[in-house]
């Protein structure tokens, strides 16, 4: 199975930078995508940015211009770089690991906290 581990999280002030990383384990075959959630206190778990295998991202509107995905292969490892945050970057930002095979199944992280303040 897939374990992932995240780091990187902590307190910023607005107009302020993190780079989230993600580090997986070595049993990453089956992995279609690796993408970062991020869940607010009363909201839904929304989809920040997302990479395929193939190296094609895809932004939350709300990130496009401001967050950037990357990916190490070599290290197993998916990257979130935010500039620009913003207070309602504020959350709970989580790794994410999808499957296909043999049916879909999603692998997270233990999160890790983002609060950016005013």
């Amino acid at each position: 199975q897939v374990q992932l581990v995240e780091s990187g999280g902590g307190l910023v002030q607005a107009g302020g930078s993190l780079r989230l990383s993600c580090a997986a384990s070595e049993s990453t075959a089956t992995i279609n995508a690796m993408g970062w959630y991020r869940q607010a206190p009363g909201k839904q778990r929304e989809l920040v940015a997302g990479i395929s295998r193939s190296g094609s991202t895809n932004y939350a509107d709300s990130v496009k211009g401001r967050f950037t995905i990357s990916r190490d292969n070599a290290k197993n490892t998916v990257y979130l770089q935010m500039n620009s945050l913003e207070p309602e970057d504020t959350a709970v930002y989580y790794c994410n690991a999808r499957s296909l095979v043999p049916y879909q199944y999603d692998y997270w992280g233990q999160g890790t906290q983002v609060t950016v303040s005013s």
